[in-house]
């Protein structure tokens, strides 16, 4: 294992703002103004330089920003039976607006999981490694570690209309369990094509402290401790048969879709299950905000699992300040080993292709502030 990565004091979670030509240009593609090679080339122009401006900005470790995706879903897609890149291409042709009609910036939005679900078509097999073939081509163009973001299983079960997917499927069990063998296929290739860090994004885990979300789960009958279980033997089954050839990190926040959130709740009603039994190396988790409580649960963390404080918000463009931060993480450290943290922003900064309410600027110089307030705390970036 790449022991350096995985002690490794910045972090990012991975979705960049889209440049405007890289949005434009999916546009035209998705009303067949120009071809789909045409479309990777402007992709690939935007990541080249994506990733200069990472390097440049001293980030450790640097990813495409997600750019070949129209949203952060569509990692689990070329997948047989579930496939949701023409469905995102299509909604966003009809609504290519960047601006969301109707939504106050910084609120708490709909339940995307709730308001967004697709029944499975076919039996779950994987057609296209599409994280891998992001990977080899961010590989070819970054000078320093990168590493690869998929969609955690339990999220993915959670968009699944199991009714609706009858006969392939009769049960969630049954349905995640093929999730969770097409990501260990996914997996499995990036880590053979030398991939040094892969990160699972599991936003479902805030479910299960978020109210609305727990009289939902309780309205059908369904019991939220034996719930979260089964997604934590998911996730670590995911990862299972490459641990020690790769750095695993899984990424935990509360929503994040044009500046809003949707889900609220500290980690302590579920930090024991959650920090205990993840076997995972790096957990980096969302702290900007009240809605994620202190930093008590982080008793919890085994020692030699890295936690990265996600105390840079992405939500908004005003910058924090250092001393500040200093200030959280010093709190952090009263119930954590300090050689154990990390620190971060609290999500992507581009969850979807519209992006959050934040300027490229602003983007840029909170990740600068990252690195500056690593060297204060630590000695070093």
């Amino acid at each position: 294992m790449p022991a350096d990565l995985k002690r490794i004091r910045t972090d990012q979670v991975g979705s960049l703002l889209r440049p405007r030509a890289l949005i434009d240009a999916f546009l035209k593609f998705g009303r067949g103004e120009i071809s789909e090679a045409e479309l990777a080339d402007e992709q690939d122009r935007a990541v080249n330089e994506v990733v200069a401006r990472q390097e440049a900005a001293g980030l450790e470790v640097v990813t495409d920003g997600e750019y070949r995706r129209l949203n952060w879903q569509v990692s689990f897609s070329r997948v047989n039976g579930w496939d949701q890149t023409d469905r995102s291409l299509e909604g966003f042709v009809r609504n290519p607006s960047l601006v969301m009609e109707g939504e106050i910036p910084h609120s708490r939005g709909a339940d995307a999981v709730e308001s967004f679900k697709m029944p499975a078509d076919a039996k779950l097999a994987l057609v296209e490694n599409f994280p891998l073939k992001e990977y080899r081509y961010l590989t070819k163009v970054a000078s320093v570690p990168a590493k690869a973001m998929i969609m955690g299983p339990d999220r993915v079960s959670q968009m699944c209309d199991v009714e609706a997917s009858k006969p392939h499927y009769e049960t969630p069990d049954a349905f995640l369990a093929d999730v969770v063998e097409v990501e260990r296929e996914i997996v499995g290739g990036l880590v053979e094509a030398g991939c040094p860090y892969v990160q699972l994004d599991e936003p479902s885990y805030t479910g299960y402290v978020d109210r609305p979300t727990l009289e939902r789960i309780a309205a059908r009958g369904e019991d939220p401790m034996a719930n979260l279980n089964r997604a934590v033997d998911a996730s670590n089954a995911v990862v299972e048969p490459y641990r020690g050839k790769a750095v695993f990190g899984l990424h935990i926040c509360r929503g994040n879709r044009a500046s809003m959130w949707h889900r609220e709740g500290a980690y302590d009603g579920i930090a024991e299950t959650l920090f205990g039994r993840l076997e995972f190396d790096r957990l980096l988790l969302e702290y900007d905000t009240e809605r994620a409580g202190g930093f008590e649960p982080l008793r919890f963390v085994p020692k030699g699992v890295q936690v990265v404080l996600g105390l840079v918000t992405t939500k908004r463009g005003d910058l924090e300040d250092v001393e500040e931060l200093l200030h959280r993480i010093d709190d952090a450290s009263r119930y954590i080993d300090p050689d154990q943290l990390a620190l971060s922003p609290q999500c992507g900064f581009a969850s979807g292709i519209a992006g959050n309410a934040i300027t490229e600027d602003e983007q840029w110089r909170k990740l600068e502030l990252i690195g500056e307030t690593a060297a204060r705390a630590w000695g070093h970036a």
